[in-house]
């Protein structure tokens, strides 16, 4: 292990800070966004505030043990963590409950555990080790696409809890670290015609069952084009979410003062969480976050790009994919530009297992990051 004062000499100094100045913003916002609907619930109006801050702490304390261990351990701990949660996938489809139209979550006292967020920490570094491991063996197709093939079966339980927005992400996620892996170039055009090929059937298959193999509330996901049209129907969350921003302007209307908090969003301190700080800080500051995301990702790609090993560079673009897609998934759905899927916005959305999952993903590039520059005193 590390010592610890060699930690701190090595962490990437503007990475830590952004992700310091994020995380705090975030639960400034979380408790703006959500103490009204705390109160209206007959709840403390700090009580998401008081979670969030918990779950931030639990978060930093795991992370501080985690960047202690060389990158090595993550990937011999992954494949056992990988079969754990997998089996938890299948006995939470067959034993749980539902929860907002989806068994995704494992109630633990007062909180509950979304399995479904730690397996995609878990594939990045799966994917990082099995791609180091076998190496030499990439060119025998089957040996390649072993890990899109465990992808697929974990997109699919995903999908049946059903979790639209996760399963893309999480598919998304095990695509990309496959074409980023050093996998020799036919595989990855193999695997694009067979991308190809099941588009097409599943395609054939909706329009020849005119889309009664999915459920009705799962089909109304995708009118979501003119959501204002359908206030009252299915466009009511994102059309009240375009009023948030509107309502923000420039320099927003002051922090605490949203309108639409009250009960118009549903989720103002999860899904739209974005719209209500534009609201609040406005425009400006709106930019500024998709900036300091912009920046946030380039730090993450640079460090991968600087790793001596695979491992740690598929780790890194691994981590950098992961957070990208929340980003554009959680901001395309609230801007109309995708049916909206309930997925949370890094940093600044409310939730126990994300922050968890992301304060890991991010420690585990801070090592990648350590590692390197220890290497490089070494040379």
């Amino acid at each position: 292990m590390t010592k610890f004062k060699d930690i701190i000499k090595n962490l990437d100094k503007p990475l830590f800070i952004l992700t310091l100045v994020l995380f705090v913003l975030g639960l400034v916002m979380i408790f703006s966004a959500s103490n009204v609907t705390s109160y209206m619930n007959g709840g403390s109006p700090y009580a998401y505030f008081i979670r969030q801050g918990l779950f931030l702490l639990v978060s930093f304390i795991f992370c501080i043990i985690m960047v202690k261990f060389n990158t090595k351990f993550y990937g011999m701990i992954s494949n056992v963590l990988l079969i754990v949660f997998v089996a938890i996938l299948v006995l939470l489809l067959i034993y749980g409950e539902a929860t907002n139209y989806a068994v995704s979550w494992i109630p633990i006292g007062p909180f509950t555990l979304q399995p479904s967020e730690f397996i995609k920490v878990i594939m990045i570094v799966f994917m990082a080790r099995f791609y180091e491991v076998h190496e030499k063996r990439l060119n025998n197709f089957f040996v390649s696409i072993i890990p899109l093939i465990v992808g697929f079966v974990i997109t699919f339980l995903i999908m049946l809890q059903p979790d639209l927005g996760t399963a893309i992400i999480f598919a998304a996620l095990t695509a990309l670290i496959f074409f980023a892996a050093p996998v020799p170039l036919l595989s990855k055009l193999k695997v694009i015609g067979l991308f190809l090929g099941m588009v097409v059937i599943i395609g054939a298959v909706l329009i020849m069952t005119g889309g009664s193999i999915l459920q009705a509330r799962q089909l109304e996901r995708f009118n979501f084009t003119r959501p204002c049209d359908r206030l009252l129907d299915t466009g009511n969350q994102v059309c009240n979410g375009y009023i948030a921003i509107n309502n923000g302007g420039l320099t927003g209307i002051g922090l605490g003062s949203s309108t639409q908090k009250y009960l118009y969003l549903p989720y103002p301190y999860t899904d739209f969480i974005f719209a209500v700080t534009v609201e609040e800080l406005g425009l400006v500051v709106g930019i500024a976050i998709i900036l300091a995301y912009l920046y946030l990702l380039y730090r993450i790609l640079k460090i991968g790009r600087n790793s001596y090993t695979n491992r740690g560079a598929l780790i890194c673009y691994g981590v950098a994919v992961y957070i990208f897609l929340h980003i554009v998934v959680n901001l395309m759905g609230l801007f109309g530009l995708m049916p909206m899927t309930g997925v949370p916005l890094p940093f600044l959305s409310y939730g126990g297992s994300f922050t968890l999952c992301l304060m890991a993903s991010l420690a585990m590039v801070q090592r990648v990051n350590i590692e390197n520059r220890l290497r490089d005193k070494k040379i």
